[in-house]
């Protein structure tokens, strides 16, 4: 079942991820919703904030045709099944090299901004299963991971984004701030 999307100005995006002591039934309903909502909004990654649920975990997809170095390059993770949910992930270290992609995220819809990133980091996280896991990650895989962990920690796009571009994007901001605001509110009634 397919959860509701929260937007760019509801208080829940900003809120940091309470950690997961155990892998409950309910948190696996979670997690297959938050796959749904995912794929519904053709997203690769969300974390639990976009779906208004304060736990550490986030969910992400990377297709094989994306999961490249370059372009019609070899696939840089092979061997890591998705979809990929990680519970309580953390990054455990980032290499220096640093490039600047353009990315979007779905609680900012049709919104899209360079943001500097590692290029490679190394992710600590429990698997579905319950087991403590670590990842090595490139590429796009590498990105989204920083994406979703910046979300469990209640750091969001707009705050990625330079002072240049958002000041010309204030107004799309705002107005996505106004119409998040005034959906809780009719949710209230």
């Amino acid at each position: 079942m397919s959860l509701e999307l929260i937007t760019y100005g509801d208080p829940v995006l900003r809120v940091r991820a309470a950690q997961i002591a155990r892998i409950t039934p309910e948190f696996k309903r979670l997690v297959d919703g938050m796959m749904e909502t995912m794929y519904v909004h053709n997203g690769v990654g969300l974390a639990a904030q976009q779906v208004g649920q304060t736990v550490s975990v986030c969910v992400i997809d990377i297709p094989p045709e994306l999961d490249v170095a370059g372009e019609g390059g070899p696939r840089l993770h092979p061997d890591v099944s998705m979809p990929l949910v990680m519970f309580n992930p953390q990054i455990l270290r980032r290499v220096k090299s640093i490039e600047r992609v353009d990315e979007g995220c779905l609680s900012f819809p049709g919104i899209h901004t360079g943001v500097q990133r590692s290029t490679e980091v190394t992710v600590g996280f429990v698997d579905l299963k319950g087991e403590s896991r670590t990842l090595e990650c490139r590429g796009l895989l590498a990105r989204a991971v920083q994406h979703e962990v910046d979300h469990l920690s209640g750091v969001l796009l707009v705050d990625r984004m330079s002072a240049v571009k958002k000041i010309s994007l204030a107004g799309v901001l705002k107005r996505l701030r106004e119409e998040t605001v005034a959906k809780r509110a009719a949710r209230k009634t």
